[in-house]
């Protein structure tokens, strides 16, 4: 259950992350290289006092150079996107590039995902192209190509962070050796500078609290994930910072959104369950990381979104059920479909 907790908090975080980004490149609060410094920098000391504290004053980040560099890549690459990309066509090439990688370096080392696994693969794929694919611009091939390196990057920091045994030393060693990149960056970019006091603050929580905090929970549960299930639980990083610009930047609510979010966690949870099976249904850290995602698919098919044109239709209650059904027959004796 532990897995299944920091993949949970993990995720809402990362979601986070791209709603901050959004609100302060969106009102051109900040300029990209300066949000990318001040998040890092944030970070950086956020971990380092965190680190203090539990080791008393006797500070000793660890981590390593390919993960920083990762890091630094990532969180440069991601913010310059956003500047030539909408934000749900960003989300899908984003993550699907971080699908791509850990997939690609999950067959490199032997894991060989059944059929259940790559349906629920692709079922959560299609979801995210239902999701951003209707009324979007073709995204510019500088900000695409942006955002393939930002998920290239996030696979391999992931996968670099997998049976790590001290999460916070590492993240707070990685960020650390961020800063001479991001001093870098920060001097090369100093005369197209823009900032402003909102910017600096939500670069501040997204650096210390979302980015430092999130990549800690992150690491931590890498240690119970492979990178297939790492690389699967992440399609839903989309839906949770769709639902956050919903609630938090006043975006628009539509029945795609929720049917999209019904075949992307949906997709997840059959992928997931093929692991359940495939390795064992008594394994207490695959349970866990199934019953996460059919909890989140659960709770995201209930809201209750009230009436009028944003208002949850029966027919998507109904069809929600019915997958939900399908992957736990336990929900058919807990709740009765939408009439």
């Amino acid at each position: 259950m532990q897995t299944a907790t920091h993949t949970g908090l993990a995720l809402v975080a990362f979601a986070a992350n791209s709603v901050l980004c959004r609100r302060a490149l969106g009102e051109a609060a900040i300029d990209p290289a300066s949000f990318s410094v001040i998040r890092l920098a944030s970070g950086a000391v956020a971990l380092m006092l965190i680190l203090g504290i539990r080791e008393r004053g006797r500070v000793r980040p660890s981590g390593n150079w390919v993960s920083t560099a990762s890091l630094f890549l990532y969180a440069a690459a991601f913010s310059f996107a956003y500047l030539d990309l909408s934000a749900g066509t960003g989300a899908l090439i984003l993550f699907g590039a971080v699908q791509a990688s850990m997939a690609f370096a999950a067959l490199w080392e032997g894991d060989r995902p059944e059929s259940r696994e790559w349906a629920g693969m692709l079922l959560a794929l299609g979801g995210l192209g239902y999701l951003v694919s209707p009324g979007l611009a073709a995204p510019t091939l500088s900000g695409s190509l942006l955002m393939v390196i930002a998920g290239g990057a996030w696979g391999v920091y992931s996968l670099r962070g997998r049976g790590i045994a001290d999460p916070l030393g590492d993240t707070a060693g990685n960020f650390v050796r961020t800063l001479p990149l991001a001093a870098g960056l920060g001097l090369v970019t100093l005369q197209n500078s823009r900032v402003s006091a909102e910017g600096v603050l939500l670069a501040v929580v997204s650096g210390a609290l979302t980015s430092g905090v999130g990549y800690v929970l992150w690491y931590a549960a890498l240690r119970g994930l492979s990178a297939t299930r790492a690389a699967v639980v992440q399609l839903t990083v989309p839906v949770l910072a769709a639902g956050g610009g919903v609630a938090f930047l006043s975006e628009g609510f539509s029945t795609r959104l929720v049917l999209a979010a019904v075949l992307i966690l949906g997709g997840v949870g059959i992928a997931l369950r093929g692991r359940v099976r495939r390795r064992g249904g008594d394994n207490p850290q695959w349970r866990a990381s199934y019953m996460f995602a059919c909890s989140a698919r659960w709770d995201f098919a209930t809201i209750d979104v009230g009436a009028g044109d944003g208002a949850f239709p029966p027919c998507v209650a109904n069809a929600s059920f019915r997958l939900n059904r399908f992957l736990d027959p336990a929900v058919g004796a807990r709740r009765t479909p939408a009439e």
